[in-house]
């Protein structure tokens, strides 16, 4: 007899090993793909290579940075959902699903080109809360939301450009960096 009791908790640990490594294994390749899933482009394809070769006729500047800053704090009202420091934390953000874009990870930029990045905020996304403001904004404001959205991942080896679709399509070696993020 305590051969055989020995054998059950035997048995029970292995089926418990082998649910808690399928669990896990499930949570890594669910974690791989909701990656894919953020960096894959949100322009639709008839419109990519025309939002791809938008660029903004704005220069770096802290002054278009501000301007940009007091629209997404006001008239855009960008906060409501991507919060206060472009986290995705907006006090809506809770309420939205797929949640909010954080615009400080760094995957976002380095796979957009600042023209998709335009397109979105015009015509928005269909199947998330991301609505278009290309009724509301006019392009040269949505250029400096965009700039000051960039700020917020300004800790990034590639601040000051997007994404390899900027180049030419081509990506450097070891510049973009994995890992998933946390918000849409």
């Amino acid at each position: 007899m305590p051969f055989q009791a020995d054998r059950r908790v035997s048995q029970r640990v292995t089926v418990g090993f082998v649910l808690c490594s399928l669990l896990a294994g499930g949570s890594l390749s669910v974690s791989g793909a909701m990656e894919q899933y953020i960096m894959q482009p949100r322009v639709p394809v008839d419109k990519l290579a025309e939002a791809r070769a938008l660029t903004s006729p704005f220069p770096p500047s802290a002054e278009v940075q501000a301007k940009g800053k007091a629209l997404y704090e006001g008239k855009g009202t960008c906060m409501t959902c991507h919060g206060q420091s472009g986290a995705g934390d907006g006090p809506l953000a809770t309420s939205l699903s797929p949640g909010p874009r954080n615009f400080h990870h760094h995957g976002f930029w380095h796979h957009r080109s600042e023209g998709e990045v335009f397109w979105v905020i015009k015509y928005g996304v269909p199947g998330t809360a991301m609505i278009g403001f290309g009724d509301q904004l006019t392009d040269e404001e949505i250029w400096t939301i965009i700039q000051y959205e960039r700020s917020f991942s300004a800790g990034h080896r590639h601040q000051g450009r997007m994404g390899p679709r900027h180049q030419g399509g081509r990506s450097e070696a070891n510049d973009c960096c994995a890992g998933p993020e946390p918000n849409r």
